[in-house]
């Protein structure tokens, strides 16, 4: 929302499902056999407590935890998904051989609680966003925080936000590739809750940004030149 965020780093993410899978059976008759809901409830709190760095910035949820087939049943299967973040690639890693660690920590814990070895995971990977950056100095960047204090009235470039995020030019960061995600316009907020909202207050100020922008970068015959440069090869 609005036009004074620019987005310059890519915040990657590693996206992890994981299965529990184990041998079910009757809450009563069956007691003592491992749980895929316990196994994967052990995970959790495990995970929990993991401490990530606050530079750079790494963050991990588990977003969806699902599982079992009824109240008087002990379960024989159960998923979460996990999504792990990092605006630098190695602490993401780090971070991601920490949790799967954990995983295995907490099935191997259920089956010896029950004296078991018939609980099982598997892992199955569901997203894979790389992290990268634009230099501050790039064109693009300069070109872009120009843009906005020209559309928003600011006193001058320095008015515009540099921020990490996770869109659509964190592939093109990562391959070197100099890009940056700018604001659409309008008001919004609770982004990623049933509760997001958004308000179209001075919403021009988007489509009119990203225009200035394009043409600063390609420029405009019989008005201005060109920011960037023709790429070699190309005529």
């Amino acid at each position: 929302m609005g036009v004074h965020r620019i987005v310059n780093q890519a915040s990657g993410s590693r996206r992890t499902k994981i299965s529990f899978k184990g041998p079910g059976g009757h809450s009563f008759n069956d007691f003592g056999q491992p749980s895929a809901i316990h196994a994967m409830g052990r995970a959790i709190a495990k995970i929990s407590d993991i401490q990530t760095p606050a530079d750079p910035k790494t963050t991990f949820t588990i977003g969806i935890a699902e599982g079992g087939q009824s109240v008087n049943a002990i379960a024989g299967q159960a998923t979460m998904l996990v999504d792990m973040r990092s605006s630098q690639r190695e602490a993401m890693l780090e971070l991601e051989r920490a949790v799967l660690g954990l995983i295995e920590t907490a099935v191997a814990d259920e089956n010896r609680r029950w004296g078991s070895n018939k609980m099982s995971f598997e892992l199955h990977s569901v997203g894979d966003r790389p992290a990268g950056m634009t230099a501050q100095n790039a064109i693009i960047v300069q070109a872009a925080r120009r843009a906005v204090a020209a559309v928003a009235g600011d006193t001058g470039a320095s008015d515009a936000q540099l921020v990490v995020s996770s869109t659509d030019a964190n592939i093109a960061m990562a391959r070197g590739i100099p890009a940056v995600t700018i604001g659409g316009g309008g008001e919004g907020g609770d982004a990623h809750t049933t509760g997001e909202w958004y308000r179209p207050t001075e919403s021009h100020l988007g489509p009119q940004s990203a225009l200035l922008l394009v043409l600063a970068l390609a420029g405009l015959e019989g008005v201005t030149k060109p920011m960037l440069g023709l790429r070699a090869g190309i005529d």
